[in-house]
């Protein structure tokens, strides 16, 4: 079910991801079951799995929205404080 935004501006989504992470998951998973035929390796349909579940949105925000803000806040952005009188 494609949902159509109501803001010409805003993400098209498809149930609840945007359509970039549908074909993101789409291609991870299309990679990963190759690997887990041809190789036996599990590791990629378990990473892309995770990502599809941080993926998910809910009223315009995401967990993997919060992890790249809060890694941004606590380490990727260094904060300087001077105090002066």
């Amino acid at each position: 079910m494609y949902i159509y935004p109501d803001n010409l501006k805003a993400k098209a989504t498809l149930w609840l991801w945007e359509l970039r992470d549908v074909g993101i998951v789409g291609v991870g998973l299309l990679l990963s079951v190759f690997a887990l035929a041809q190789l036996h390796f599990a590791v990629p349909i378990v990473m892309t799995a995770v990502y599809a579940f941080l993926a998910i949105r809910f009223e315009g925000t995401s967990i993997l929205d919060f992890i790249k803000n809060a890694f941004g806040f606590f380490f990727g952005k260094p904060q300087v404080y001077e105090w002066r009188m």
